[in-house]
């Protein structure tokens, strides 16, 4: 038998066919199928494949339902959160352990309620109270969130939906206020932790129930829907917690990865504006990431007491030099030679307020001791500092003396948000400045981390110098923006609120944020549920 020529061409043809379609059905954003079974028994359904995908998808005024990891979000990856969880509302101990049984979450399964998510549940939980959690459900957890939402998803499917239902393979508490609060979601579907109560206090066992119970929280939280059926289904091929969806639903989509990874929402479209957020971790604690923190550590403890020694010990002129030696970015501009006369009281240098560090960061770029006023500010903090810190106490008339006597003294340094902010916002200016001098600077700066938040609002503000200078590379900006003009002062008539609006939005330009009319209350009754006194 003479093996025709023609036929490794013509196989080559055809498998170079299947390559392309496939390379081409992987780009697309979803994979349709119809349940055909629709009016049988959820049991018996089993869903149809008829369309590669769709240009429009009739979600408008009907019920969703929606895989939170992978669908919702760009990535199936749970670890993250769980690490989250356990070094914010933990400790770094437990952390590390979350780390160290990372290979046998990985050998379990970490996605779709398995047994890895079982032994992440219990070594983040266990022992950890309910309100740690809900500290960190609502103050750390929806920056990650917002950041990871895939914008196909929530442009075709979420935003046109009249009902929302979510499933996540995650504890139901990690998840849930972000849903509700922040994407308007009607119902979460997901495993629930066990609580004890100890005496007086409520503690997790890190155990879950369920998913046994997620047909029972399916049928809740389609209860409003025709039939019990959703209208779509939107799953991802890796979570077996998606077979629970399709029994339910008439319609699936299916996400797919490669489009996922591109498909990243931007942050003008966010549900709502992501302005106040806590937490030390500035990235997102992947293992790979989270092995070179904990490898890093040391090396930046080491950093940290080097660089703030360097604001302590050495003259301003040496400073710039030195810190660029250790790793430390400071970029200025707009600075002006002080002009020589008999001014009668000093400058008020009006700054923007994105670390502790500020006022330090302006003194290096004048070259000059210039004292700050500040707030809420710990112990520590005002003893390693290597200016004059004087504390104001939110009595009007009492502060307003104190930073009057300070300004006949000389020049003064302060930060009318009263908070600290560290997305692109600036919170509403206090009037009392405008109301204490006319010769004005405002100075805008900003503050760059990657590893560790030099900030916080429920953590331990004594290491929020120390978290700041850890960093490989912290960047500071300092902009100088030039005098006020006599007339927006109250020597030209102008109110004291009009001037405090007119330099936040003159440093808002500056700096490219949006300015706001929140406060400082906001922010911690937000945060941490409290006013944000720090108790002397």
């Amino acid at each position: 038998m003479v093996f025709p020529p023609i036929l490794p061409k013509v196989a080559a043809r055809w498998l170079l066919t299947f390559y392309r379609a496939a390379r081409k059905l992987r780009r697309h954003a979803f994979q349709y199928y119809r349940n055909t079974a629709a009016a049988a028994k959820p049991s018996a359904v089993s869903p149809q494949p008829a369309a590669a995908s769709r240009g429009s998808i009739p979600a408008a005024g009907g019920t969703v339902v929606i895989d939170m990891h992978g669908a919702l979000l760009r990535s199936t990856a749970l670890f993250p959160y769980f690490m989250l969880v356990a070094f914010e509302g933990g400790s770094m101990l437990r952390a590390l352990l979350l780390l160290c049984a990372y290979p046998l979450v990985w050998a379990l399964g970490e996605s779709g309620g398995g047994g890895g998510v079982r032994v992440m549940a219990f070594v983040t939980f266990a022992g950890l109270r309910p309100r740690d959690m809900d500290l960190v459900a609502r103050a750390v957890l929806p920056k990650h969130y917002m950041e990871e939402l895939n914008a196909a998803v929530y442009d075709r499917l979420w935003l046109p939906a009249r009902r929302k239902v979510v499933v996540t393979s995650a504890p139901r508490v990690m998840a849930e206020w972000f849903l509700k609060e922040y994407m308007g979601a009607d119902a979460v579907v997901g495993s629930d932790l066990q609580v004890v109560t100890v005496g007086r206090g409520r503690y997790f066992t890190g155990l879950l129930c369920g998913p046994r119970n997620a047909p029972e929280q399916m049928k809740e939280a389609l209860r409003d829907a025709e039939g019990l059926m959703a209208d779509i289904a939107v799953i991802t091929n890796s979570s077996p917690l998606d077979h629970l969806l399709v029994p339910y639903c008439k319609e699936v989509y299916v996400v797919s990865r490669e489009s996922a990874k591109e498909a990243k929402l931007p942050r003008d479209r966010y549900p709502k504006p992501l302005i106040f957020h806590d937490g030390r971790l500035a990235f997102l604690p992947t293992p790979d990431a989270m092995l070179a923190f904990f490898l890093f550590l040391p090396v930046g403890i080491i950093l940290s007491v080097i660089r703030i020694n360097i604001g302590i010990v050495l003259p301003y002129k040496f400073n710039f030099l030195a810190a660029a030696v250790f790793g430390i970015r400071v970029r200025t501009s707009g600075l002006c030679a002080s002009k020589a006369g008999g001014k009668r009281r000093g400058v008020l240098y009006v700054c923007t307020h994105r670390t502790l560090v500020d006022p330090i960061m302006l003194t290096t770029a004048l070259q000059r001791p210039v004292p700050a006023v500040t707030y809420s500010l710990s112990r520590l903090s005002e003893i390693i500092s290597p200016i004059k810190t004087v504390r104001l106490t939110r009595d009007r008339a009492r502060d307003a003396e104190t930073m009057s006597r300070l300004l006949e003294q000389g020049d003064l340094a302060v930060c009318p948000e009263g908070t600290t902010c560290r997305e692109p916002y600036l919170l509403r200016f206090s009037p009392l400045f405008a109301e204490l001098a006319d010769d004005m600077e405002p100075v805008a700066l900003d503050a760059q981390v990657t590893m560790l938040y030099g900030t916080t609002a429920s953590g331990h503000k004594w290491l929020d110098p120390v978290a700041f200078f850890a960093n490989p590379a912290p960047s500071y900006r300092v902009e100088f923006q030039g005098p006020v003009p006599r007339e927006w002062t109250r020597a030209g008539g102008r109110a004291g609120a009009e001037v405090a609006n007119w330099v936040q939005r003159r440093l808002g330009e500056a700096l490219g944020f949006e300015c706001t009319g929140l406060s400082r209350r906001d922010k911690y009754m937000m945060l941490a549920g409290n006013d944000g006194v720090v108790a002397k």
